[in-house]
């Protein structure tokens, strides 16, 4: 059975978990490590991570490391979060972190950080056929996660974590009621948009994640920290929460540290993540607050597992095609012509396996450029290849990981005009099996794309036979139909395809 791991560098502690995957079945958690330090500290008040902080960090990541390779994962992926997404050091500690873990870390946004949440919370409790809301307090920012049907609705990711609201709003010890005020009011304007744009329809529950609901929820049902695996999916109503929150306002550090299922690091930031979570429960009128142990790192295997990226997937999941299709649509794409070029795309992938004998993995990053590449358009029709470039590369894609987005953005840059060339800055970004998989790959696009030149979906679809002296390209049309302008744009593309393929490309019909 595959095995994956998952490292969330969070901004007040880094988890690791590593987990073996069998299919229609729960994870087998192999391992599962979790280190306070304090990341965010020093960036919520001086804009920069530490050296202290940096170099203990990187000494836990190496020993983090050191775990899931000795279980001989099929595949890893780490994340930073919040701390690390307002750093202004941000490239030194990306830098440093990854050598010490010996994969690359990768600083993911508010919105990819909510989908791994979301995904995690499915994996680990399932809620098919409910409409609830998920409720995450990290140290750096909070995510407010609609899920209906098991799918996400709405998600908002708020700097709403309770390491920063400590360090910007509770000086003392206890905190004084002005900075309690100042606090409550900063939570609600924060959380204003969520409370509009979610409405007032039915909720069916509220599900708490992350330490912060953990220990709330310990607190309130008397559940020790050695046993705190008991309070999963455990309850508590918000008449408690706010009894909890009025409580510990009034108590010094040393005083919540006595309270059973709040731990002694956690008793030092247990006032401002209780007091998000008391907003967002009465905000929405809700009766009680459930928790799940469920969080990104379980978000994370379940994707690894989804996108079998040991075995290897053609065709983009259903979350990811939703993903690029808003994307596109956004940017003015008309989605027929990009879902056919798509169509299209996937099936040249499979037709040139024997030629370009890429991973299955680069068939649905081919596939999500044929959804993109005419993003560019929005900016200006001229030279619009290149701002279709700037908007993927720049822009938030959950479900992909930052290399998979930038190597998306250069097959939009290069769907027409100049081939890819070894001194063009945008495709020294990715490694050398990129740079050769975009080059393979780019004539595929092209052909798709001239393919549907009408924007009339007049190819049904297509198949392709490798030859001696050529590559044969059927194509299955209706009878009587005008394809003239799709046989020229296709026909202009036999050279592209002989200096990639060492053959030219014929175009036919059945």
């Amino acid at each position: 059975m595959p095995r994956y791991a998952s490292v969330d560098i969070g901004s007040n502690s880094v988890r690791m978990e590593a987990a073996e995957v069998e299919d229609g079945a729960p994870p087998r958690i192999l391992a599962s490590e979790r280190q306070v330090t304090r990341l965010g500290a020093s960036v919520f008040r001086n804009g920069r991570i530490s050296q202290e902080s940096m170099d203990m960090i990187c000494g836990v990541l190496n020993s983090m490391g050191q775990r899931y390779k000795d279980l001989e994962v099929n595949a890893v992926r780490a994340v930073a979060t919040a701390a690390v997404r307002d750093a202004g050091n941000q490239h030194e500690f990306i830098a440093r972190a990854s050598a010490a873990l010996g994969t690359e870390v990768e600083v993911i946004s508010g919105q990819e950080e909510a989908r791994l949440i979301h995904l995690g919370v499915k994996t680990r409790w399932p809620h098919p056929k409910e409409r609830f809301l998920i409720i995450d307090i990290g140290g750096g920012s909070a995510e407010i996660i609609l899920s209906e049907n098991e799918r996400i609705g709405q998600a908002f990711s708020k700097p709403l974590g309770a390491l920063r609201l400590q360090e910007l709003f509770l000086k003392s010890d206890p905190a004084r009621p002005t900075e309690l005020h100042r606090l409550g009011e900063y939570i609600e304007e924060r959380i204003g948009a969520a409370v509009r744009r979610i409405g007032g329809a039915h909720i069916d529950r509220v599900v708490g994640t992350s330490a912060t609901a953990s220990a709330v929820v310990c607190a309130i049902n008397r559940i020790p920290r050695t046993r705190r695996e008991e309070s999963d999916r455990r309850r508590a109503t918000t008449a408690q929460v706010r009894r909890l929150y009025r409580d510990i306002c009034t108590l010094d550090v040393a005083a919540r540290q006595r309270i059973t299922g709040i731990g002694p690091r956690r008793a030092e930031i247990i006032v401002p993540g209780t007091a998000v979570l008391l907003h967002v429960l009465e905000a929405f009128r809700m009766p009680a607050l459930f928790y799940s142990v469920a969080g990104v790192r379980d978000g994370i295997i379940a994707d690894l597992a989804t996108r079998r990226i040991d075995r290897g997937l053609t065709q983009l999941s259903t979350e990811q095609r939703n993903v690029v299709e808003r994307m596109a649509e956004h940017y003015g794409v008309p989605l027929k012509h990009a879902r056919k070029v798509a169509r299209l795309a996937n099936e040249l992938f499979h037709g040139f396996q024997n030629a370009h004998r890429l991973p299955a993995n680069y068939g649905k990053l081919l596939e999500a450029a044929a959804y993109l590449h005419d993003t560019g358009h929005w900016v200006s029709d001229t030279r619009h290849h290149k701002h279709s470039y700037y908007l993927v590369s720049n822009s938030d894609l959950p479900g992909f990981t930052l290399h998979e987005r930038e190597f998306i953005a250069n097959l939009c840059r290069y769907h027409r005009k100049a081939m890819p060339s070894p001194e063009h800055s945008n495709l020294q970004l990715l490694e050398s099996d990129a740079q050769r998989a975009v080059c393979y790959l780019i004539p595929l696009l092209r052909m798709a794309d001239s393919l549907d030149r009408s924007h009339g979906q007049r190819i049904r679809s297509l198949e392709c036979k490798q030859r001696e002296n050529d590559f044969l390209i059927t194509l299955n049309v209706p009878p009587d139909t005008d394809i003239d302008l799709e046989v020229w744009a296709a026909e202009r593309l036999s050279e592209t395809f002989r200096v990639v393929y060492n053959k030219p490309s014929l175009v036919a019909r059945t």
